[in-house]
């Protein structure tokens, strides 16, 4: 075999194994799947997804234990599954709590571009000034709750005046006093949320009405109020789901004896929110017309 013939015999083989990925087609999904999940709020709805369907699966797993060993199909009346599965989701849990420790860059640049910007009526202006103020209370302390309950800060901080020298007055850091107070003003925003949802409702109905009493009523027109009022009724389940949530978690003794409650709505919002945010960052195969949405802005401010 002459050496050019080596040569391409090589070639050839570099190309079938090294270069077998020139056989697979590009994908639309694959690449909307990294550019969802290349974003803060993608991955953190996908992680989202991941922690509370690994809640629902593991009492699952230790009620189907419990039948097996009634039946006497296995030795042990748990799961050994379980406990791992468990571990990993509180790691996700743990993980995406630090990953907020930002979250208040989009809030800060939210407000700024609202003063700039501001929504159609005075009615959401005030709304959405509210729900970033709400946001202000609720970050900062969601971080000490954070650095608190991993023994990263002292159970007390200098107060101002102590800083300035005027005393030597110190603040306690009780991480159940934190968290309760940060739910609480995540409850804030969850509250005018549900009167944002109504504003808006009330200016796609003026939209729809407009555009129907018009000749100009096209099919661009009635696929952008189909979208329109799709992810108003996404965010309606989000945002509804949130709420008992957030009632749970602002009360020293919650609203829930049982954790299963808080893994369903958990999940039920993890879901919508993962499938508005996929809508959000489809490419569009016509010009589209932005419509206002708060939830944008702030991206699970849930609790785990």
């Amino acid at each position: 075999m002459s050496r050019a013939s080596k040569l391409h015999t090589l070639a050839r083989l570099n190309d079938v194994t090294l270069g077998s990925f020139s056989n697979v087609p590009s994908s639309e999904t694959l690449n909307h799947l990294v550019r969802y999940l290349s974003t803060w709020s993608g991955s953190d709805k996908f992680f989202t997804l991941i922690q509370y369907t690994l809640k629902l699966i593991v009492p699952f797993l230790h009620w189907r234990a419990r039948l097996q060993h009634r039946a006497g199909i296995r030795k042990d009346a748990s799961s050994h599954a379980a406990p791992s599965l468990a571990s990993f989701a509180s790691i996700v849990s743990d993980a995406r709590m630090l990953g907020r420790f930002w979250g208040l860059l989009p809030i800060f640049q939210w407000m700024i571009s609202m003063e700039r910007n501001p929504p159609p009526t005075r009615t959401l202006h005030t709304i959405e000034r509210l729900q970033g103020w709400s946001m202000l209370g609720f970050y900062p302390l969601e971080h000490l709750y954070y650095l608190r309950s991993h023994n990263l800060i002292p159970t007390s901080i200098p107060s101002l005046s102590a800083i300035l020298g005027r005393s030597s007055k110190r603040i306690s850091l009780n991480e159940n006093k934190l968290i309760l107070w940060s739910c609480r003003f995540w409850l804030f925003y969850i509250v005018l949320q549900f009167a944002h949802l109504r504003e808006d409702r009330k200016l796609l109905l003026t939209r729809q009405r407009n555009l129907k009493k018009g000749k100009g009523f096209s099919t661009e027109d009635k696929e952008d109020l189909r979208k329109r009022w799709d992810s108003l009724g996404n965010e309606l389940v989000a945002n509804t789901a949130n709420l008992p949530l957030a009632l749970h978690w602002s009360l020293e003794s919650g609203i829930f004896t049982n954790d299963i409650w808080v893994t369903i709505f958990s999940l039920i919002n993890g879901i919508a929110t993962f499938r508005g945010g996929w809508r959000a960052t489809t490419l569009p195969s016509v010009k589209a017309v932005a419509s206002p949405d708060s939830s944008n802005t702030v991206e699970e401010t849930k609790y785990q």
